[in-house]
């Protein structure tokens, strides 16, 4: 199961493994202070990709077909976080106050497609073209 939650909630026994996929650091989160196993920088959507997007609403579909290419191009920064999730719960971390528009929500969807497409036996580096 994967699941998306903003930094400043609090962390639950339900969470699992819990990573922050975003580039930057969270304003106002202590290094210490933030429950999480792993800061995976490189699974965060590019600087070019997240400035042109700016949290404008407007702008999130283009934001999510481009950002979606990214990961489709770069299968080794999403691979662990496929595999725990296929083992159990993954918890997707984000600072954006945005909680349905954001990269977490992208890259969420992103690895519940790839989950579903592992019933077929094919590589995910089959699948940069098609995005």
């Amino acid at each position: 199961m994967i699941c998306c939650k903003r930094v400043y909630e609090p962390a639950e026994d339900t969470d699992g493994y819990r990573v922050l996929v975003d580039r930057l650091w969270p304003r106002g989160v202590s290094k210490a202070g933030l429950q999480h196993h792993a800061w995976l920088r490189e699974v965060a959507p590019s600087t070019a990709l997240r400035r042109a997007f700016g949290h404008r609403v407007g702008a999130f579909e283009a934001f999510s077909q481009g950002y979606r290419r990214e990961l489709a191009a770069h299968p080794e920064h999403w691979q662990g976080l496929l595999a725990r999730a296929g083992a159990g719960s993954v918890t997707l971390l984000y600072a954006a106050r945005d909680q349905e528009r954001n990269n977490a929500r992208v890259l969420q969807d992103f690895l519940e497609d790839e989950l579903d497409r592992q019933g077929a036996s094919s590589s995910p580096v089959c699948y940069a073209g098609e995005l």
